[in-house]
């Protein structure tokens, strides 16, 4: 796990020096705002996502940059609260951005994203999977990953492969944790199913006794999990104690890494939908390249699930960047990222154009061992 004081972002200077928009417009560089979680129980989903997007854009940036033009990202710590991002993201527009990038949350960018769209601001690749956010199509939001629809019908159809029908939810109580609810409950109702029973969570709480009463005492053969790595760890253990003998199951968001950090042996078994390929497969070529870039460039990185998206999204804003035509904008950007198409990132399927923002569909399905390692 990366700790809060190995990592460092631009963004400390630029807030002790009162966000020095002169500074920020430099033709030297290509400006990109950050609101993320960098303090509290969903810190490490931030710090892992930002680490690896700096890996990617300081090998740009090593190469030459784009157009001899440098990428520097500004990331400023909103703890996962949408208020503290709303105000971030007025901050970060008045520096004059190319674009918002690499925001964690549906909650905060629920709060962002208008911002966004008044200014238009490209939004590009949060780290959240909502629908909120995808539908309908907006002409400056762009999509790395898969939704989660996508994940949580991969995951219903897992379990009722495996002939599980007792299917229970744990969520946040906010837009992210209902967004995954909701494609809970639609992948169950096409099977003529739905949730045994239902229990929340507030954001960046881990007070969950309630919701393992409720949860354990309707004996489900599995429980989703739509929560952040904290409160899903604390209801892992608290549910396990009250003798629940059924399986978990969280989508991407929870935080790979995070989560088997929390949990330590208690983990085994947990699974966890992913929606970028393994980050450490030294059989694969992305898994290499990945790998290969973390060691180089990385400054205390490490190679997970988080930091791999983080990678793979600063990957297509930058080939949006690299299409704009003549000098870079907003708007050449949108246009630039629209240009990607069909295309493989070493593996990994892209797929982008003016009337689809959503790169990836890409789910598969992975469990935490108990002693550190993710097996798929």
């Amino acid at each position: 796990m990366i700790s809060r004081r190995q990592f460092t972002f631009s963004t400390t200077a630029v807030v002790a020096a009162g966000f020095s928009k002169a500074q920020a417009q430099s033709e030297a560089k290509i400006l990109l705002g950050q609101s993320a979680p960098l303090t509290g129980p969903a810190a490490q989903l931030g710090i892992q996502f930002n680490s690896g997007a700096k890996v990617y854009f300081d090998q740009v940036n090593a190469g030459g940059g784009i157009g001899r033009r440098q990428i520097e990202l500004l990331a400023i710590d909103d703890g996962y609260e949408p208020d503290r991002c709303a105000e971030n993201t007025a901050k970060l527009i008045a520096q004059d951005p190319v674009a918002l990038f690499g925001y964690i949350g549906t909650p905060t960018s629920l709060a962002a994203l208008p911002l966004a769209i008044k200014e238009r601001v490209p939004f590009v690749a949060p780290f959240t999977g909502a629908m909120s956010l995808r539908e309908p199509l907006s002409k400056i939001a762009f999509h790395l990953r898969a939704s989660y629809d996508d994940e949580t019908a991969l995951i219903v159809k897992q379990l009722t492969n495996l002939g599980l029908k007792k299917i229970a939810v744990f969520y946040q109580n906010d837009a992210y944790g209902k967004a995954g609810l909701s494609g809970v409950t639609k992948a169950l109702t096409a099977q003529g199913m739905k949730p045994v029973a239902l229990a929340t969570v507030e954001r960046n709480s881990v007070d969950v006794s309630a919701a393992v009463k409720t949860l354990v005492a309707a004996g489900p053969d599995a429980i989703v999990q739509v929560s952040a790595y904290k409160s899903c760890a604390a209801f892992i253990r608290a549910a396990r104690a009250a003798t629940f003998g059924g399986t978990f199951y969280n989508v991407s968001f929870v935080g790979t890494q995070a989560l088997s950090d929390e949990l330590g042996k208690d983990g085994a078994g947990v699974v966890v939908s992913q929606v970028v390929p393994s980050p450490t497969s030294l059989t694969t070529a992305l898994g290499r390249e990945f790998t290969d870039a973390v060691k180089t460039y990385g400054k205390g990185a490490t190679a997970n699930y988080s930091s791999l998206e983080g990678y793979l999204a600063a990957r297509m804003i930058s080939e949006g960047l690299r299409n704009a035509a003549g000098k870079i904008s907003r708007d050449a950007l949108v246009s630039g990222i629209e240009a990607i198409g069909n295309q493989s990132y070493d593996g990994f399927a892209v797929s982008l154009s003016p009337t689809d923002h959503v790169a990836s569909h890409f789910v598969q399905l992975t469990m935490l061992s108990g002693d550190g390692r993710v097996r798929i």
